[in-house]
């Protein structure tokens, strides 16, 4: 199990919760959210991945408050500053770095709906991150305003829901277009006859027990072939 800390960023502070590996130092790796902010899923999605060798931390990018109605994750989505986001995600890579129970190396990201897409665009803010791993992303781009050439020599997988257009999706076209033309590498993942959010398995009107077990594989696949 892991604990809610404090760690810098860039001239604040930043809170989130951290779960590590108990044998020995592991990869580091970003989580970030779903719009409904820190809640439990999001925890037991950490402390799997701290089981499964790797050192998380998911900053808490709501600063303590969370939704669990739509109506709710909107405002608090639509509220959030994302400059403050990028501050918390970019320190929450460089604590992970700096922690000893971390190998030495760069940093993943894992995410969720919003947090996906946070996951996909953390890469173009921080050269520490390399890797990301994004869950059927759905953020408006033109609000983040990524930089894509930050991307070059970097890899995002993509896991794509049938519910939200599978990976023929526009958005999730420009998004593959726009990482392989900065010279990343992109991949896509299409889950025949799932809803949005089938991973979630606090929400049993969309999760999805066997897409979500190969969506997990082929994540830490990811994460350990690039990460170490």
């Amino acid at each position: 199990m892991g604990e809610m800390v404090s760690y810098p960023n860039n001239g604040g502070t930043g809170t989130g919760y951290l779960a590590l590996p108990g044998s020995g130092p592991g990869p580091g790796v970003v989580l970030i959210q779903e719009w409904w902010g820190l809640v439990g899923h999001i925890t037991s999605v950490a402390d799997r991945l701290a089981e499964a060798g790797f050192a998380v931390l998911a900053p808490d990018l709501y600063h303590g408050e969370s939704a669990s109605e739509p109506d709710e994750a909107g405002k608090l989505l639509m509220e959030m500053a994302l400059d403050t986001a990028a501050r918390d995600i970019a320190g929450a890579a460089d604590h992970l770095a700096s922690l000893p129970q971390t190998i030495d190396g760069s940093v993943g990201t894992v995410g969720f709906c919003m947090g996906g897409s946070l996951a996909l665009w953390s890469a173009t803010l921080s050269d520490r991150v390399t890797t990301a791993v994004a869950f059927y992303p759905g953020a408006t781009w033109e609000r983040l305003s990524p930089r894509w050439d930050r991307l070059a020599g970097k890899v995002a997988d993509i896991h794509c829901s049938e519910g939200d257009g599978t990976s023929a999706a526009p958005g999730i076209q420009t998004l593959q277009a726009k990482i392989t033309a900065a010279g990343g590498s992109c991949t896509l993942y299409d889950y025949p006859g799932t809803k949005h959010a089938f991973f979630n398995d606090d929400r049993p009107e969309v999760y999805d027990a066997d897409a979500a077990a190969s969506a997990w594989a082929r994540t830490l696949d990811t994460l350990r072939t690039r990460l170490g």
